[in-house]
């Protein structure tokens, strides 16, 4: 009888530190039906669990990884390990690319994989075992399917066993997610000793472009450096497929085999560099390598200390993977990958001060990326609520609602439409989904799935059609590519049951690469500025051109992808095709809307105007209504202030007066202030309308107007209630000013002697705060009770004030003393 090769390997696995928890683990499982492996990376938890789990479950054993080459690379090693061709014990699923038999028991796929399985059958069917490697790593996938799959065994297959493995001391609160009482099963790495060596650069490593090409420069003598001073072979760790290249470049004639790894590589390449090779090999890899995938060999690891991230800016809608400075975890993990096989070195490419600023942890995807598949996937599932390990951000989950409606994926309601699903059965982000589906019937299945391909494997280059053109000719990333395309348009025959020449199958590859980027992101159709400043997006944001650009002086873009950094303006455009107007109006429709605008620029200005979204397409002059004119000279008064009127004296001491009337008496004294009046159709309503230019605003009879406030009949008592003058004493009257909280009246002392009691204004309710003046008619005292400053004040002023001014009269009872106009002494009376 053969023996079984996973019990064979079982009874005698690889030394790695996993291979004594495998009973515990299987224990838990057969317990809880869960469970959650904590263990650092290069413990052999990928390697082992899912055989462990295998020889005790029916059905196929699900591992997944984050990443494709992960994938690959996982089910080779343990095909390895089991003796057998991929395809028979052990099999992987990628998209495009499955290799799986009748007796496979171990599948490794990629969570989105797995995600599509469940979204077809929730149940699983001859599935025994679902293992989510990775989950530290936070990617938005797989939160989903933890989520899901927690889902799955509370309501349809409570027997489906279910184990998360993370290398962080998150793992507790995985298993909380998992279920009550689901246990840790945790694994003791057996890293050996590594060296850490600063190795920060004379310049800086990053600005708004990105990590700088000065940066890249730095890298490679510190790699140098590495294959100098160390034995073994040496992993770099670089932020993204363009940085590799650029140091491979760098490193032309060192005695060492320079291997690429990253996403985008077709597998056999991939392999070359996990592969041992028979010389020493330096790996230049993205995060890839940080903990999902092992790389035999290497004692050396040099670390630039950036990752690439998504990075969602809402407002103006604009998504995609940005450049960031890799965490303290990120850099720890990445650090441990030379210790694995012996004692090792890090080169880190910063200082130890940068290190103790970097932060503690990456941000899991679901708090930064752009949720437009996320919410469309939960939508499929039915809604409901997902224990999640982070809640959505409440203002992303709404903005790729509003995508999704938009796409008519979604109804008004959030449920999923059948155009929803066609869009999730793409393998791409929905807005490309849609562009596929909808560029098809016009460019033709082939170009719109390889228009597509390219927007979904690699924007590298600013100008599309010239990338596009390179992948046909068989450039650099045209495998994958092919790859891609091939599967889309395969989708796209199945769906359509094969498709013939579409009507713009002739368009030449500008137009209909164009065409499926302005339907994939209509709101960043981008027309030139005057003067070539740069470009204006539909969506209402700025974006400039790299220098150089072969795009410059385009009156028409199609942007595909744009990013704003902290410090710029403008987004800097990535990648993006030429267009024209007509096109960019059929891909953009929806957003066509015109516009009559009247506004004051030092006159009326009346302009009507069509709009493609906030980019302006015509513009003409029309006569506006009297109601337009109105409102745009009263935006104008809001803006500048009603100072900016020509105010007679007349005017400005009724709207005095009338202010003191409304804070004293209230209604129906109006309030007059700056707020109220530009509220009130009934002031300046109907003079301005006839306003056309500054000298007409400055023509205006602002007394007439408040005049007009006036309420009818208290009108009549106005001279009663706030008297523009009182008589005094002495015959002569004085004006009352009521520019302040409180109507003051000033006079010279000896105008008002015999006064026992100040005027009281209102009706009786306010008194008239009396400033009595010296004869040069200077404040000498301010009062609103006479009877008490005669009693106990005037004796102080009139001390005071005697010697200066001997000719005027000083009594010693001025209560008896006959007021004076003149500067004589007064008779007496």
């Amino acid at each position: 009888m053969p023996v079984d090769p996973v019990a064979r390997l079982l009874a005698d696995p690889p030394d790695l530190p996993v291979a004594g928890a495998l009973a515990e683990l299987v224990d838990a499982v057969r317990a809880r039906g869960a469970a959650v492996v904590h263990a650092p990376p290069g413990t052999g938890k990928t390697t082992l669990v899912p055989p462990a789990l295998a020889a005790h479950v029916p059905g196929t054993v699900v591992l997944t990884q984050p990443r494709r080459v992960a994938v690959r690379a996982a089910a080779r090693r343990l095909a390895y390990l089991l003796g057998e061709p991929l395809g028979a014990t052990v099999g992987y699923s990628v998209r495009g690319d499955r290799v799986v038999g009748p007796r496979t028991r171990v599948e490794v796929v990629t969570t989105g994989v797995l995600l599509r399985r469940l979204q077809r059958d929730p149940e699983l069917p001859g599935v025994g075992a679902v293992v989510l490697d990775e989950v530290h790593e936070r990617h938005l996938d797989a939160d989903l399917a933890l989520a899901l799959l927690v889902d799955v065994r509370a309501n349809l297959r409570p027997d489906l066993p279910l184990v998360a493995m993370s290398a962080t001391v998150e793992a507790a609160r995985t298993a909380a997610l998992l279920g009550e009482g689901v246990p840790v099963v945790s694994v003791t790495g057996a890293l050996h000793p590594v060296e850490i060596l600063w190795c920060p650069p004379p310049a800086a490593r990053a600005d708004h472009r990105g990590v700088t090409p000065a940066f890249l420069g730095h890298v490679a003598p510190t790699v140098r450096r590495a294959l100098g001073e160390r034995s073994g072979d040496v992993l770099v760790f670089l932020p993204g497929a363009g940085e590799i290249g650029a140091v491979a470049r760098r490193l032309a004639g060192v005695d060492a085999d320079v291997r690429p790894l990253h996403g985008r590589l077709p597998g056999p390449e991939q392999d070359r560099a996990l592969d041992p090779g028979p010389r020493r090999k330096v790996v230049l890899s993205t995060a890839v390598a940080e903990s999902s995938l092992t790389v035999p060999g290497v004692r050396v690891v040099v670390d630039a200390g950036f990752s690439r991230e998504p990075r969602t800016d809402h407002r103006r809608g604009l998504a995609g993977l940005v450049t960031v400075g890799v965490s303290r975890a990120a850099a720890e993990q990445r650090a441990g990958r030379a210790g694995r096989e012996g004692p090792g070195a890090v080169y880190r490419c910063w200082s130890p001060a940068e290190h103790a600023g970097l932060r503690e942890h990456p941000a899991p995807e679901i708090a930064t990326a752009d949720l437009a598949s996320f919410v469309l996937e939960v939508a499929c599932w039915g809604g409901g609520d997902l224990t999640l390990l982070d809640p959505p951000p409440p203002a992303a989950a709404d903005a790729a609602r509003a995508t999704l409606r938009r796409l008519g994926a979604l109804d008004d309601a959030g449920t999923v439409t059948a155009r929803g699903r066609a869009i999730a059965a793409v393998p791409a982000d929905p807005r490309l989904a849609r562009a596929l589906l909808d560029a098809a019937p016009v460019v033709g299945a082939r170009r719109a799935a390889e228009a597509v391909a390219l927007l979904t494997e690699s924007t590298a280059g600013d100008d599309l059609v010239a990338a596009l053109r390179a992948l046909r000719r068989g450039g650099a990333g045209s495998a994958a590519w092919a790859a891609q395309a091939r599967r889309l348009r395969s989708l796209l025959d199945e769906r359509r049951g094969g498709t013939g020449a579409a009507p713009g199958a002739a368009l030449p590859d500008d137009l209909a690469v164009g065409l499926v980027v302005a339907l994939a992101h209509p709101d960043r159709l981008a027309r030139l500025r005057p003067g070539g400043s740069g470009y204006l997006m539909v969506s209402g944001t700025g974006a400039v051109l790299p220098p150089g650009s072969g795009l410059a002086g385009s009156p028409w873009l199609a942007v595909a992808d744009a990013e704003r950094t902290a410090g710029r303006r403008d987004a800097l455009i990535r990648s993006a095709v030429p267009v024209d107007e007509d096109l960019a109006l059929e891909a953009a429709g929806a957003t066509l809307h015109e516009e009559e605008e009247v506004r004051w620029e030092g006159r009326v200005i009346a302009r009507r105007t069509l709009a493609l979204g906030a980019v302006e397409l015509t513009s003409t002059p029309f006569d506006p209504a009297p109601d337009q004119v109105v409102g745009a000279v009263r935006e104008a008064l809001r803006s500048d202030g009603l100072d900016t009127l020509a105010w007679s004296a007349a005017a400005r001491a009724l709207r005095a007066r009338l202010a003191f009337l409304h804070r004293a008496l209230g209604e129906p004294w109006p309030d007059v202030g700056d707020d109220a009046l530009l509220e009130l159709d009934s002031w300046l309503g109907p003079d301005l309308a006839r306003v056309r230019g500054a000298g007409d605003l400055q023509r205006l009879d602002l007394l007439g107007a408040l005049r007009r406030l006036l309420p009818w009949p208290e009108a009549a008592r106005l001279d009663e209630l706030a008297p523009e003058r009182v008589t005094l004493p002495s015959g002569s009257s004085a004006a009352v000013d009521y520019t302040g909280e409180r109507p003051v009246l000033a006079a010279r002392i000896q105008e008002v002697f015999g006064w026992q009691e100040a005027p009281r204004l209102a009706g009786g309710r306010v008194p008239v705060l009396v400033h009595l003046l010296s004869p040069a008619r200077r404040p000498a005292a301010v009062t609103d009770d006479l009877a008490s400053f005669w009693a106990t004040g005037y004796t102080q002023v009139r001390a005071e004030l005697r010697g200066r001014y001997p000719r005027h009269a000083w009594p010693e009872d001025p209560l008896t003393a006959a007021p004076t106009r003149g500067t004589g002494r007064p008779r007496r009376a």
